[in-house]
C-alpha cells in the first residue's frame, strides 16, 4: 500500500476500521397516493431533552403553520434520504422529533458481516477469490443503504464515513471483506452512541489500522527507526480538531495579523505518533463451531479491536496539543490520555458540530446555528443521539430556505439511494449487486471508496470563478462535480430508472395510473424528491417533455413515468438540496 507521508499542518496530507468495544474509556461521556390530514402538532415540532437532560427545544422552530407535506418531504430529505407518500405521512402524523425518536430506536437488521456469511464469502473460494477479492462487502453496503428500515441510522453511517475515512482503494490485506464490513457494523452500532466511545472503536479497527498505518506501528530504535505519523496526523486534521483554531461557533480563531491559527505542530505530531505504537492485529479463535459459518482466524480478527505488544509500545515522555504522559506509561493509559485530550479539545465539538451539519443540512451553517449544536455537544457530552437531533430540529434547519447560501448539493450515491427508498427497491437475487462505477460512465461515487482519507471532497472547497466563490461559500460537494460527472450521473440513473441495476429492481406499478397526468406525475415527484421546490419554468418543461410521449399502452406509459422520474431527479432543484 501506498500512504502519503506529509510533515506538518500547513501541508496537504496524506492517506487512510471494525472494532469492538474496549475498556479504555471508563467515563462515559411502497409508496401509494398521498393522503395529506390535519396531523397532530403537539409534540410535532417541541423537542423532548435528550442525553444527560439537555434541554435544546430552544433552538426549534415554532412554525405550525409551516407544517404541511412540502416541510415533511424536505425534513426527509435532510434526515433519511428522501421520502414518499407514505413515510411523509408518517411524519406528519408523528412530528419530527417522535420520528428521530422511533427510528434511533429501531433494532438492527443483519449485520454485514452475517451476510457475508450467509452468502459464503468465509469460505476462501475458487483460487482463493474470497481471501483476495473485494466482492462481498460492497453489495452488503448497498443492501442496507438502499433498503434498511432505518433510514436515520444509515445515513449516520454514510455520514460516519465520511468523517473517519477508510477507502477499499487502500485496504491490500488478505480478507478485505470481511475487514471493511466489520468497520461498517461497528460505525452502526455507535450511529447514535458517544463520540469519545465511536473514535476509541475507530482508532483500533483492523480497517482504520492498516488504513493509516497504526497496525504493526512499532516505537523508535536505534537503527533510526521512527515511529509512524500517519495514523496521528490524521486524527488532528481530519477526525477531531482540524488544521486551524475555531470559535465555538466555528469560525476561525485568527492573530494579530489576521491570519488563522493552527491547531498543532510536528511536535505535536510526533508526540502523539508515539502514542500510537505497540498495537497489532488481534489475536483469538474463532469460536464458531458450525463448519458452515466458520471463519478462517485472520476474517475473524478482523472484527476484534487490535492488541497491544508492550514491547513495541513507545516508554518514553510523550507532549502533545498541551498534554504529557509520562514516561513509562503503558500502551493502554497512553491511548486512553490521547484520546482524552483530543475529544476534549476546545476545537473538537465545533469541528464535528460542521461535519454533521453540513452532511445533512447545509454547506454554510451560520455561526449561531454551530454555536447552537456545539452546545448540546458539551451538554450531553458528546451523546450524538441528542447532537444530530440538535442538527436536524435546529430553527435554520427547519425554516423554509430564503438564502442562496442554504443548501448543499446532494451527492450522487445519496440521490440513487433515494430513487431506491422511494419506490422499494428489492433484489431479485439477493445479492444487490449494483457494481463498482466510475465518474465517467457510472455513478461516479459509492460508499467505502473515496480517493483517499480526505473523503470524496474537501469540506472547504470552493469552486473556483463561481458566484459561490465571490460570496464567499464553500461547496464541498462540486469537487466531483464535472462535466464528465453531470453526463455519468445522467446516463447512469437513466438506465437504473428505466430497467433497474443488474437484479435491483423497482415496481412501478402504483405509479402507472397516473401516467396519462402529466401534471399529475410532475406534482407527485416534486414533492417527493424535491420536497415541491421545483420552479413553474422547471414544472413546464418537464411536463411538455412528458406530454411528447404516447400514453396509449402500458409501454408508453412506463416511458412517461421513467422521464418523469428522471427529469425532476436532473433538475437544478432538486440536485442542490434546500
Amino acid at each position: 500500500m501506498t500512504h502519503v507521508m506529509t510533515p506538518a499542518p500547513e501541508a496537504a496530507h496524506a492517506q487512510h476500521n471494525k472494532a469492538v468495544a474496549s475498556p479504555l474509556h471508563d467515563d462515559a461521556l411502497a409508496p401509494r397516493p398521498l393522503v395529506v390530514t390535519a396531523a397532530p402538532l403537539v409534540g410535532g415540532l417541541g423537542l423532548v431533552a435528550c442525553g444527560g437532560g439537555s434541554d435544546i427545544s430552544s433552538t426549534v422552530v415554532d412554525e405550525p403553520e409551516a407544517f404541511n407535506a412540502q416541510t415533511a418531504s424536505r425534513f426527509l430529505s435532510q434526515a433519511a434520504f428522501g421520502g414518499n407518500a407514505t413515510e411523509i405521512e408518517r411524519v406528519l402524523a408523528m412530528g419530527y422529533s417522535a420520528w428521530l425518536d422511533e427510528q434511533m430506536a429501531m433494532p438492527l437488521t443483519q449485520s454485514h458481516k452475517d451476510w457475508l456469511i450467509e452468502k459464503g464469502h468465509n469460505l476462501r473460494g475458487d483460487n482463493n477469490a474470497n481471501l483476495n477479492g473485494n466482492g462481498g462487502w460492497d453489495r452488503s453496503a448497498w443492501r442496507k443503504f438502499l433498503s434498511s428500515p432505518d433510514a436515520l441510522r444509515q445515513r449516520m453511517v454514510l455520514a460516519w464515513s465520511e468523517l473517519f475515512v477508510v477507502s477499499a482503494l487502500g485496504l491490500p490485506i488478505g480478507w478485505k471483506n470481511f475487514a471493511i464490513a466489520n468497520y461498517l457494523d461497528m460505525l452502526e452500532a455507535r450511529a447514535f452512541g458517544n463520540f469519545r466511545e465511536i473514535l476509541e472503536a475507530v482508532t483500533l479497527s483492523s480497517a482504520m489500522g492498516t488504513y493509516l498505518n497504526m497496525k504493526n506501528n512499532k516505537k523508535a530504535d536505534s537503527n533510526g527507526r521512527v515511529p509512524d505519523e500517519n495514523y496521528a496526523r490524521e486524527v488532528m486534521q481530519l477526525f477531531t480538531i482540524g488544521l486551524y483554531q475555531l470559535n465555538e461557533d466555528g469560525t476561525p480563531k485568527l492573530d494579530a495579523k489576521g491570519n488563522p491559527i493552527e491547531t498543532y505542530d510536528n511536535n505535536d505530531t510526533q508526540g502523539l505518533a508515539a502514542v500510537f505504537t505497540g498495537w497489532r492485529s488481534a489475536t483469538g479463535t474463532d469460536p464458531q463451531t458450525d463448519a458452515t459459518k466458520k471463519l478462517e482466524n485472520a476474517a475473524y480478527q478482523h472484527g476484534l479491536p487490535m492488541a497491544l505488544t508492550a514491547g513495541d509500545h513507545s516508554s518514553t515522555e510523550k507532549k502533545f496539543l498541551g498534554t504529557t504522559i509520562a514516561a513509562g506509561t503503558n500502551g493502554t493509559q497512553s491511548l486512553k490520555r490521547a484520546l482524552d485530550t483530543l475529544v476534549n479539545h476546545p476545537n473538537t465539538a465545533p469541528f464535528v458540530a460542521k461535519h454533521f451539519i453540513a452532511r445533512f443540512v447545509t454547506s454554510n451553517p451560520s455561526p449561531a446555528y454551530v454555536q447552537r449544536v456545539v452546545n448540546v455537544f458539551k451538554n450531553v457530552r458528546g451523546d450524538m443521539a441528542a447532537v444530530i437531533k440538535a442538527v436536524l430540529l435546529d430553527k435554520e434547519a427547519r425554516q423554509a430556505p430564503n438564502s442562496t447560501q442554504q443548501g448543499k448539493l446532494r451527492e450522487p450515491m445519496i440521490r440513487l439511494m433515494q430513487w431506491a427508498r422511494t419506490f422499494g427497491a428489492r433484489s431479485d437475487d439477493g445479492l444487490w449487486n449494483l457494481g463498482l462505477t466510475n465518474a465517467d460512465t457510472g455513478l461516479g461515487q459509492m460508499p467505502m471508496y473515496s480517493p483517499s482519507v480526505f473523503n470524496f471532497f474537501r469540506p472547504g472547497y470552493v469552486p473556483p470563478n463561481t458566484a459561490l466563490a465571490s460570496a464567499g461559500l464553500v461547496a464541498p460537494e462540486f469537487q466531483i462535480t464535472s462535466e464528465p460527472t453531470v453526463v455519468g450521473y445522467i446516463s447512469y440513473m437513466a438506465s437504473t430508472v428505466n430497467n433497474g441495476r443488474a437484479a435491483v429492481k423497482v415496481d412501478y406499478t402504483n405509479e402507472m395510473p397516473l401516467a396519462e397526468n402529466s401534471q399529475a406525475l410532475v406534482d407527485r415527484y416534486n414533492l417527493w424528491f424535491a420536497a415541491g421546490q421545483l420552479s413553474q419554468d422547471t414544472v413546464q418543461t418537464i411536463k411538455t417533455a412528458i406530454d411528447s410521449i404516447s400514453a396509449n399502452n402500458d409501454a408508453g406509459k412506463r416511458n412517461r413515468i421513467y422521464t418523469a422520474i428522471l427529469l425532476v431527479m436532473s433538475s437544478p432543484e432538486y440536485l442542490v438540496q434546500k
